[in-house]
């Protein structure tokens, strides 16, 4: 029940307005004293939340002494609102974004949260039109695998730096494999992960694992240029180590002491 009390919030109903609700599907027609005691809404706020209730025209008055109170449908009450969204969401596509300033100012957007950067990550791959560069981590694939097949699927191009998970693809896949992911993982903190997409927007994040997950996204060109960059530097470097061979590359940085700390990010002792 929980579950659809946060939904009905989401949607414009207070808690109180979603127990005299739910309660009257299941109980109507009552009186406000009896919903009250039935759903636990204060006897001194019910008779407002039944009018809120009203003035959205979930509920209806039912003639009698005393006044009872019976529900829309449930089915009804969500074409209702599903019809009732949509024309707000059609008025403001056509009104609000007219409002939008001439100058465009390249904003960095902050996130933080598995959850949230995880949800960034999947709609910049959605919004892809041409190209996607990325450089992810194995924990990261199963949310993003599904909306990136649905984009190879549509003829965009899908370039990948994927550390971890060798039997998989997301497109053009290069795995990371010429050093240990750990050494990638202390050097950064985590689990550094990447999505650029047509040369117009990038999103950079960390999976710190034992901490929430943060990124940033933008459309600045300077930062869409510095990440793709990275991964196409990425890519190489692993294609150099596939003709040299992992171990003479392993051993080139770390008998160099200047390579160890570009790669480990510590100062050699």
């Amino acid at each position: 029940m929980e579950n659809i009390y946060k939904e009905l919030q989401k949607l414009g109903f207070s808690q109180y307005e979603c127990k005299a609700y739910i309660g009257l599907l299941q109980n109507a027609p009552i009186t406000g004293y009896e919903i009250s005691k039935r759903t636990g809404v204060p006897r001194s706020m019910i008779y407002e939340v039944l009018g809120k209730l009203l003035d959205k025209g979930a509920i209806f008055t039912v003639p009698s002494e005393p006044i009872k109170y019976t529900p829309l449908p449930a089915r009804e009450l969500i074409d209702r609102m599903r019809k009732s969204f949509d024309q707000s969401f059609d008025y403001l596509e056509k009104h609000l974004t007219a409002l939008k300033s001439e100058q465009e100012v390249d904003v960095i957007w902050r996130i933080n949260s598995d959850e949230r950067v995880i949800a960034e990550m999947v709609d910049i791959v959605e919004r892809a039109a041409d190209e996607v560069w990325l450089s992810v981590w194995e924990p990261q694939v199963p949310f993003i695998q599904e909306a990136i097949a649905k984009r190879i699927n549509t003829g965009v191009t899908v370039s990948t730096v994927l550390f971890g998970a060798p039997e998989i693809r997301l497109g053009e896949t290069y795995h990371h494999n010429y050093m240990s992911p750990d050494v990638a993982r202390n050097r950064m903190g985590g689990q550094l992960t990447i999505v650029v997409r047509d040369g117009e927007e990038v999103l950079i994040a960390n999976f710190a694992g034992n901490a929430s997950a943060w990124a940033v996204r933008t459309v600045d060109p300077a930062l869409v240029l510095v990440a793709t960059e990275y991964i196409r530097h990425d890519i190489m470097i692993g294609e150099v180590t596939k003709e040299l061979g992992a171990d003479k590359v392993d051993a080139l940085w770390r008998n160099n002491r200047g390579l160890s700390h570009v790669v480990t990010g510590r100062c050699p002792v």
